[in-house]
């Protein structure tokens, strides 16, 4: 008999040959039971051909092409906060954030802004004159760099703002041509500066310093691991002037950085081919997270037995066609000590591709060949779960939930018109096989009502988040850079706004129209998986309405359009910024 793991099997199973004796099962055991904080399941199986078989495939499928990611180490930046003269700073390129209104120039062509006119005489008026011929007006997405003599720095580079730059995303996006711009010039050591400073609050400074690092962070990542060749980066430092200094400046620094690092990771979870990052792939992930931060984060990691036992019929009817075996991720942050004040849950959908099943994706804008991505919501939860553990905010306990699986075709698949049964009983009619990503999170959301999700409070009801790359008919609604919010709490979206207003990720609230539910109901079940085309988005949450317990506050993101960048073919990361701070406004 042999003790079967619980997780991610290729890890633990590629260690050694692996022979089906007592020993072997021991050695096994006794390893995962000695990893901090992380909790596996065991069922004792008999020995037998099928099980070795299945072992043998897991172990091949998570290979397919032989391809493996190179073990690339994301490049550091080394961040510093100084008030120092924009002439005495000494490095490679120093950036100057300019607003249209700062680049006006008097009768003499000379500047009127006061950084830029001190900077201009420095160099003998070479830089008015330069960004006159280069036609710079400091519009949104301008940027030239100039390697003029006459200062510490080797270059100055001037980065368009547009008519005004007030919002987390705007600074951001300076952040992120500095990078650019210090690729281009194979810069080591940068230093930022904004023209205009003068009459910004503490609290506005401290903002704005936290989104150009995290720009910076994001516009020099590069996921080069599956090339065959790449280059570093060379940025190494980054000095942001006068914007103030001291400790709260630096833990406000290093927020950022710890944010955007969980960016990168998840941008890194939906880059990664289905090839690769398999079901199991994805569950191994989610554990090095759990032994990364042990001292706050546990990691409970469920098999199709187990979810079979919890009679997840709607989340094992999707994954039944696929050869790889489905994983259900629980991870839960807990603080290292103090009482805990509210208790939340973040539930992603985790479908390591979608085929569409028996309703395949054909034709024009099917979009099968980046179905790699419908995993984007899980991304984005288990990326909080990453930045979180670095943090480590009190008074706040966090559940991470992912159904993860595939959506293939096989003999062994759901068809249309099958009846699955959902953890709450409730009966579906699949209409559509292409409308899986729902039945998964049916299942989830019961189990994420289970735990025990609440605010502390009397009377607070307790908050469930879903995330999702749900629907084509969201993008329809809202183009592919904002993200469609439903709830029926005007509490929660107040809280989850609030929230995207500092991480600056678009949001916009939309109804959940109850009659539509009219186009939901089957003869047969109690319900069908998907309606007719219109409003498409509004019953694919309405459908997830009816696994969540009247109790609970709840919130579903459908961020189909957002977590892709089409014009680059690469994830953008969406949603965990977000998440981040709406767990950290609970927290205090």
């Amino acid at each position: 008999m042999v003790a079967t793991i619980v997780a991610s099997l290729p890890s633990f199973l590629l260690a050694s040959s692996v022979t089906h004796s007592s020993s072997t099962s021991s050695l096994i055991f006794n390893k995962l039971r000695s990893s901090s904080r992380l909790r596996f399941s065991f069922a004792v199986a008999p020995l037998c051909s099928r099980r070795a078989k299945f072992m043998a495939h897991t172990l091949a499928s998570a290979n397919l092409g032989l391809t493996q990611p190179a073990n690339i180490e994301n490049p550091k930046i080394a961040f510093a906060a100084k008030e120092i003269d924009v002439g005495e700073w000494k490095g490679d390129m120093l950036a100057v954030g300019v607003t249209e209104k700062d680049m006006t120039k008097d009768e003499n062509s000379k500047f009127q802004n006061s950084i830029l006119k001190k900077l201009d005489r420095l160099l003998g008026g070479l830089l008015a004159e330069v960004s006159s011929e280069e036609d710079f007006t400091g519009k949104s997405g301008q940027s030239t760099v100039l390697r003029l003599p006459g200062l510490g720095s080797k270059r100055v580079g001037l980065i368009g703002l547009g008519q005004s730059a007030s919002s987390p995303s705007a600074f951001r996006g300076l952040g992120e041509a500095v990078a650019a711009a210090a690729k281009t010039a194979q810069a080591n050591s940068v230093a930022v500066v904004l023209a205009s400073s003068e009459g910004l609050s503490n609290e506005s400074k401290l903002g704005i310093a936290s989104a150009i690092a995290s720009g910076a962070v994001l516009g020099i990542h590069e996921d080069n691991r599956y090339k065959s060749e790449s280059k570093k980066p060379q940025l190494k430092s980054l000095d942001i002037l006068g914007l103030g200094t001291g400790p709260e400046l630096e833990k406000k620094l290093k927020y950022a950085e710890d944010v955007s690092s969980a960016i990168v990771f998840g941008r890194e979870l939906v880059n990664s081919p289905a090839n690769v990052l398999t079901p199991a792939a994805l569950a191994e992930e989610a554990s090095k997270i759990a032994s990364s931060y042990s001292d706050v984060i546990s990691a409970n990691i469920l098999t199709a037995e187990q979810c079979k036992e919890l009679k997840m019929g709607s989340y094992l009817g999707v994954a039944a066609a696929s050869d790889n075996p489905p994983y259900f991720i629980h991870l839960c942050y807990k603080p290292l000590s103090g009482p805990i004040k509210a208790k939340l849950a973040l539930v992603g959908k985790g479908l390591t591709f979608d085929s569409g099943g028996y309703n395949i994706k054909t034709g024009p804008g099917c979009s099968i060949d980046v179905m790699k991505i419908d995993m984007g919501g899980s991304a984005a939860v288990l990326g909080s779960a990453k930045a979180l553990g670095q943090i480590k905010p009190p008074g706040v306990e966090v559940h991470f939930i992912v159904a993860s699986c595939e959506n293939m075709i096989s003999g062994t698949g759901m068809r249309p018109g099958d009846i699955l049964t959902a953890s709450n009983g409730k009966t579906i009619e699949v209409n559509n096989t292409d409308a899986e990503g729902r039945l998964t999170l049916a299942d989830a959301l019961v189990y994420a009502c289970n735990q025990g999700v609440e605010k502390v409070k009397p009377n607070d009801a307790h908050p469930i988040v879903d995330l999702a790359t749900l629907t084509g008919a969201c993008i329809v609604a809202l183009g592919p850079s904002i993200a469609g919010v439903f709830t029926p709490s005007d509490e929660l979206a107040k809280e989850v706004f609030e929230a995207s207003e500092i991480s600056g990720e678009k949001f916009w609230r939309m109804p959940l129209e109850e009659s539509y539910w009219e186009s939901m109901k089957s003869g047969v079940a109690d319900m069908v998986n998907t309606g007719g085309r219109p409003g498409g988005a509004i019953t694919a949450a309405l459908f997830l309405k009816q696994f969540v317990d009247e109790k609970v506050q709840w919130m579903h993101i459908d961020l189909a359009g957002p977590v892709w960048n089409e014009k680059k073919r690469v994830a953008t990361g969406f949603g965990v910024s977000t998440l981040v701070e709406w767990v950290l406004k609970n927290s205090s």
